[in-house]
């Protein structure tokens, strides 16, 4: 019997579920492959903040309509299947898991295009050693972030999700760091007050890189425990952050 025969053989339902199966795998890859878009723009915006290149600047800015197209895709692949499947407990989780991730993941790209919006800015403004030691570990915290959420998705890991929340504290420690520092040049006029304010913006871009990161580990979590214990705003500066309350208005007044 040949391999075509065999598959011929089998039931329409088992065909059904293979193919089922095969569009959840085609969603998750291409959700890591935003996830890696969105990942490769944070040290991107950051070396176009540091340079002062306006046209690495742009650059970035213009490579956001990939990013968009691709999470629109995603995100109507997702309400597809739902319609198609009618999934039920686990795969509806993750389902519903993967659109919220594909809103979390372009945000966090946003931010990055926000952050070369605004060294379009404050352009032609000296960074002081100091200022541009904190905004590289800042990049570089939100980028470990956003892959390690991405990571947890992948692998469905509870731990991984579930720790991404201190491993964040870091980031938030940098963000207050940014802003004393920012400030205290702006004191003795190492910096203008201009400069000042875009710095504090920037630095608090890159630290919501790391709260959509935890968005998703809480959102893995929920996938693989059915558990929706989402980490709410005092939950966070419990944790003593105390600039992470946003609103949907000042995402739209910001991006």
């Amino acid at each position: 019997m040949s391999i075509d025969d065999i598959a011929a053989s089998q039931p329409p339902q088992i065909e059904h579920r293979k193919a089922y199966h095969r569009e959840l795998e085609s969603l998750t890859n291409g959700i890591l492959r935003l996830g890696a878009l969105a990942c490769e723009t944070i040290p991107r915006s950051t070396e176009a903040l540091l340079s002062g290149n306006l046209s690495d600047a742009q650059a970035v800015i213009d490579a956001d309509d990939v990013v968009d197209d691709l999470a629109a895709e995603l995100e109507e692949q997702c309400l597809s299947i739902m319609a198609r499947q009618a999934p039920m407990a686990g795969e509806l989780r993750r389902l519903v898991t993967c659109i919220h991730m594909i809103s979390e993941i372009e945000r966090s790209a946003d931010l990055m295009v926000n952050v070369c919006k605004a060294s379009r800015r404050m352009f032609g403004q000296p960074l002081t050693p100091q200022i541009r030691g904190l905004a590289a570990s800042m990049s570089k915290e939100a980028n470990k972030l956003l892959r390690l959420s991405l990571d947890a998705f992948a692998d469905n890991n509870v731990s991984l999700a579930a720790a991404l929340g201190d491993i964040d504290d870091e980031l938030d420690q940098l963000n207050r760091d940014m802003v004393e520092t920012i400030f205290a040049h702006e004191g003795d006029q190492q910096i203008e007050l201009s400069g000042a304010l875009q710095l504090a913006l920037i630095a608090r871009y890159y630290e919501r890189v790391g709260d959509h990161a935890v968005n998703i580990g809480e959102r893995v979590i929920y996938m693989i425990t059915g558990s929706h214990q989402l980490e709410t705003d005092g939950d966070r500066d419990r944790r003593g952050s105390a600039s992470n309350q946003e609103t949907s208005s000042s995402d739209s007044a910001e991006e």
